[in-house]
């Protein structure tokens, strides 16, 4: 029987070739994306879970003026000495570059992270050679990933070879592992022993070295309260009562640090749940749109086959042998769209990668929880999608279905019909909403006004022979101007505790300084409110002279900048006078609210050039620039980076979420696309002889065609209605996450409504006029 069942719908499809490949291609399309979105969702939420002590591993993280996830060096020690029931304590200081030497060959590489023998004993990462317990015992000794190893040793094993650091240290390889996958926070290439840097950690001083991170792995069953409830007594024991009161300590769970937005300094960029909440809700949008099509297309067309309906049940056929019949059907068209939405994944899977920048295998396909995810997709369609229509088309009189009785309104409850099509418009609607809001928070991010000039810039590390680089620099005609610093604008700043006796502010808050050369404020156009510019210190003074930003003066309780020149402000424990004031500038992301700032001048702490490049013959600038700057640093290569390209990297994951909502609400509108042109397409046959008799009657075709389009118009805007408030609010809050973000407008809704109206329009005329260029004679004739 169920053989039967299969092989009258395998009829039915070739019958009705059109419908068949609409209700295929759309569910193929639908399942493809959720199936790429439940990757993707599952990626985010399974950070650092492979490792099998996740659940029990904590980042030992400090909370003072700020959230900072680096500590000082001297907790490691005092940590496995006051807690000894803690089943590991590791230390791990990550280096964002360094000069590799291979070799005669020198490298600028990125990655390098120096950890202690204990990580490997925490962290589970694929160890393709080596001993994972001793590799990172010796000073001196160095573990490669596979990609790394295979870069500069290609085949060959890479243990026992040499590779030299920064011009420093001789490193011997003693283990490769697999790549590091893409859902860790760990971000490095090379990960060379904590004794080889041993001897050159200060540990003597607790605050005033933040030096790297602390990951702690307790015992089964051990709570982690049992631990941070005694860091105030470690504190006050190891470093006195006075940092004891004014700071803690916390226990970061491992699987809470890519969600955790609230530390500075975080060498992988973390990310909002509310993103990945968001993928998945356009993931149960889509699934939705493709049965939503399904159920329009199956019931419009049942008309169709209410004659075949009343002839079976004539010659003796139970409903529930009908209903079993259209859930066959609705099964095999459900079948046939799983495989080619599993082919059209494993095929297009690197492609999606490239365009959401994450990294996904195609054996995860064959997880087990991706395969029951499927399969509950699978079933779940079928019974949304099939139950319905089956249901309509088995409750079919028989008389009243051979006598052609059957009328478009009688085939199911038409206004049911009418709202799943509401529904439809509504979700594109939505999506539209929410990738013009995406689209233009990001523009809002890369190109808004951040308070000093950023093009055409680029920053590289001043080497040595500063002076003698910057007359070359100046010698230059492609270069504009020239400025030493800590760092730019937008890149890591020192922070530090500032406060105002003086003026009534005896609580500490907390400060960016950045140490700038007297042409930092004028090259990167700094607006300087009141005061006087940095000036260049010949003799150091015992108060520092500053200048400060506007943030910074209102948390001095002061309004007006030049009431601020002259006041003094105490820098931790130094004290200091306000020279200057500029304009607020951004030197954070977006994503935080500008900080109080201040600018000095300190020509040892210069380790960043900044240049101006003249906007013709850039190329050939830096290539002149490159060859100054090889020449004074003959042991390193020039690297260098534009402003703006380092501003556009603090919002990856934004791009991310972009390139998802571009390419996700594109299948979703496809979809609905699709559905609308089949249903449009059968409304068409159901009115042949309609639009006959209304020819003849003198109608013309953009007549007809309004016809069709006026039983849609209202739907569009009722689902507006629907739509427009679940818009603003979801990406309203999505928006909350950001300090400075667009304004959702009327502008964006009006867009969202007319683009649907031109998409449904577009839809529509094509299979109207169609229908409309009929000869009336044949639709007369038509039955």
């Amino acid at each position: 029987m169920i053989k039967n069942y299969f092989k009258i719908g395998f009829r039915t499809l070739i019958r009705n070739k059109s419908y068949a490949f609409i209700n295929v291609a759309g569910l193929a399309l639908g399942l493809a994306a959720c199936i790429v979105i439940f990757l993707v969702v599952q990626n985010e939420l399974g950070y650092d879970r492979f490792h099998k002590k996740a659940d029990r591993t904590y980042r030992v993280t400090l909370h003072g003026l700020d959230y900072n996830p680096s500590v000082s060096f001297a907790i490691a020690p005092a940590f496995r000495n006051d807690f000894p029931e803690a089943e590991q304590v590791s230390q791990y200081y990550y280096q964002n570059n360094g000069l590799l030497k291979v070799g005669q060959e020198r490298y600028n590489e990125e990655g390098f992270a120096y950890a202690d023998g204990n990580f490997s004993k925490i962290f589970d990462f694929q160890w393709l050679s080596g001993d994972q317990l001793t590799a990172l015992k010796d000073p001196n000794t160095i573990v490669l990933t596979e990609s790394i190893a295979k870069k500069y040793f290609g085949e060959k094993d890479a243990l026992g070879k040499i590779i030299r650091l920064d011009n420093r240290n001789d490193l011997t390889v003693t283990g490769v592992i697999k790549d590091l996958p893409s859902n860790t926070h760990f971000t490095f290439n090379f990960l060379v022993s904590w004794e080889t840097i041993k001897k050159d950690v200060d540990i003597s001083n607790f605050w005033s070295i933040q030096g790297g991170m602390l990951y702690v792995a307790l015992p089964e069953g051990f709570a982690a309260k049992n631990v941070s409830d005694h860091f105030p007594a470690f504190i006050k024991k190891n470093w006195g009562a006075d940092i004891a009161k004014d700071t803690e300590l916390i226990l970061q769970p491992l699987t809470d640090i890519h969600f955790d937005q609230n530390y500075l300094n975080q060498v992988s960029m973390p990310r909002s749940k509310q993103t990945v909440y968001g993928l998945a809700g356009i993931a149960l949008f889509i699934i939705l749109t493709a049965c939503i099509n399904f159920v329009n297309l199956a019931t419009a067309q049942s008309l169709q086959r209410a004659k075949e309906v009343g002839i079976r049940k004539t010659l003796g056929a139970y409903r529930k042998q009908l209903i079993a019949q259209v859930m066959g059907e609705t099964t095999l068209l459900v079948g046939l769209a799983v495989v080619f939405a599993l082919t059209a994944v494993w095929l297009f899977l690197p492609s999606t990668e490239s365009l959401l920048n994450i990294k996904i295998d195609s054996v995860q396909l064959f997880n087990p929880q991706i395969v029951v995810a499927i399969a509950a997709v699978t079933v779940s369609t079928i019974l949304i999608a099939g139950l319905y229509p089956a249901l309509i088309q088995s409750g079919f009189k028989p008389v009243k279905a051979l006598k052609s009785g059957v009328t478009n309104h009688s085939v199911g409850n038409s206004n049911f019909r009418k709202a799943l099509v509401v529904v439809q418009f509504a979700i594109t609607q939505v999506l539209i909403v929410g990738t013009i809001v995406v689209g233009s928070q990001m523009d809002f991010f890369l190109n808004q006004e951040m308070g000093f000039e950023k093009d055409a810039v680029i920053t590289f590390p001043t080497g040595e022979k500063r002076e003698v680089l910057n007359q070359k620099l100046l010698d230059n005609p492609g270069v504009e101007e020239v400025s030493f610093a800590s760092g730019g604008p937008v890149y890591n700043s020192n922070f530090a505790p500032f406060s105002s006796p003086e003026l009534g502010m005896a609580d500490t808050d907390v400060t960016e300084l950045k140490f700038v050369d007297e042409n930092y404020i004028p090259m990167y156009e700094l607006q300087l409110l009141a005061g006087k510019s940095i000036t260049k210190i010949v003799k150091k003074d015992s108060v520092f002279s500053v200048v400060v930003n506007e943030t910074l003066i209102k948390r001095l309780g002061i309004q007006d900048p030049e009431k601020a020149i002259g006041k003094r402000i105490l820098i931790g424990q130094s004290p200091a006078r306000i020279n200057g004031v500029v304009h607020d500038f951004q030197s954070e992301s977006k994503h935080d609210k500008i900080r109080a700032c201040i600018l000095t001048y300190n020509s040892g702490l210069f380790w960043q050039a900044s240049v101006k490049l003249h906007p013709e013959n850039k190329r050939q600038t830096l290539a002149s620039i490159n060859k100054d700057w090889s020449e004074l640093n003959p042991e390193s290569l020039f690297t260098y980076e534009f402003v703006d390209e380092h501003i556009a990297k603090l919002y990856v994951q934004e791009e991310k979420m972009y390139n998802a909502f571009k390419i996700f609400s594109g299948i979703a509108i496809l979809i609905g696309c699709l559905g609308l042109y089949g249903l449009v397409s059968l409304m068409a046959v159901q009115k042949t002889k309609e639009i006959g008799i209304r020819k003849v009657l003198g109608a013309s075709v953009p007549g007809i065609v309004l016809l069709f389009f006026n039983q849609f118009i209202w739907l569009i805007v009722a689902a507006f209605v629907v739509a427009a408030p679940l818009a603003w609010f979801a990406m309203g809050k999505w928006l909350e996450e950001f300090a400075y973000h667009i304004q959702i407008g009327p502008g964006i809704f009006t867009v969202s409504i007319l683009a649907t109206v031109i998409i449904a329009g577009l839809t529509i005329s094509y299979q109207s006029i169609r229908a409309a260029l009929i000869d009336p004679v044949k639709s007369l004739k038509s039955e």
